[in-house]
């Protein structure tokens, strides 16, 4: 116990810099879980979570029976798969392409750009949508003027999923790219120099030097969107789908809401439905961690 005192206070000024961190993960991360065993039992109000009666896996039988349960449990990993295939590498090649930007003031001026719409909450971000693209906005309404037919942008299952995808990457390709221009500084700028002595091109300074250079740092960021694959998007979808498009954009998160406040108030069914999505979510980052270290990159863990 005196050495791992003695250890503690020699870094001190270490535990006090991540004890902020700490304190977040136990208040919001670790204490909640006394509430998974909700649910294994039938949860009432009345009675809380000790007094409410122990039912074992009473209310994941009751859920795998649902067919909307398995679509949401589809449309979650569709949606994942599509973020991670097409809107993963934008970021990358745009962090390139600010980094090829020679004047400073034109690159601050396209990161100030890019990176603004992180900051706009999805609800702004959806009236702005919804201006330009309802059946009243200004894109329906030049369509219409041109002799087009109109495209239900909102309400359409075949035009929402490219709507979810366009405006999610509009909103993260910015912020995203920040860490990939952070790992393109701290390449030795030696190399460079000696590669351009060689005769190398931009091109093959790109292709030998930087993109190797990004790969371990992508490879960390992949681990994690893997990991978190169940999560598509709550806050987006929220606001922006409607029950016209509950066929391809209907989620897990969105189906918890919908049967813990809108449906039967069973908070023992949604908490079960989460449940099933954290342990997924846990399988899917084990996975791609083994994956990626298969591959010869460093993982998340040894």
């Amino acid at each position: 116990m005196t050495n791992f005192y003695r250890s503690i206070m020699k870094a001190k000024y270490i535990w006090l810099l991540v004890l902020p961190g700490m304190l977040y993960y136990l208040v919001f991360s670790y204490i909640p879980l006394y509430g998974i065993q909700i649910a294994f039992r039938d949860y009432t109000f009345i009675h809380g979570i000790g007094g409410s009666e122990w039912v074992g896996l009473q209310y994941f039988q009751e859920l795998f029976q649902y067919g909307e349960f398995w679509q949401a449990v589809r449309n979650t990993i569709l949606i994942s798969l599509g973020r991670i295939v097409f809107q993963f590498p934008v970021p990358i090649v745009l962090a390139i392409l600010l980094n090829e930007v020679s004047r400073s003031a034109l690159k601050r001026f396209y990161q100030t750009v890019f990176t603004f719409p992180h900051f706009i909450s999805w609800v702004i971000a959806y009236g702005i949508l919804f201006n330009l693209l309802s059946s009243e906005g200004i894109i329906n309404q030049f369509l219409i003027v041109a002799g087009w037919n109109e495209i239900g942008f909102f309400t359409s299952p075949k035009a929402f999923l490219p709507l979810i995808f366009a405006s999610d990457l509009w909103k993260t390709m910015g912020w995203n790219s920040i860490i990939f221009l952070a790992a393109i500084a701290g390449i030795n700028p030696e190399i460079y120099e000696a590669a351009t002595v060689d005769g190398a091109s931009r091109f093959q300074r790109m292709k030998h030097i930087m993109l190797p250079s990004l790969i371990p740092t992508a490879s960390i960021l992949l681990i994690l969107q893997v990991g978190n694959s169940m999560n598509a998007g709550f806050d987006q979808i929220m606001n922006m789908y409607t029950t016209n498009v509950y066929s391809v954009a209907d989620i897990i998160d969105t189906y918890i809401y919908r049967i813990g406040f809108q449906g039967s108030g069973s908070f023992s069914l949604s908490a079960a439905a989460g449940l099933f999505k954290s342990v997924i979510n846990l399988g899917l980052l084990l996975f791609a961690n083994r994956i990626v270290k298969l591959a010869g990159q460093p993982g998340i863990w040894r």
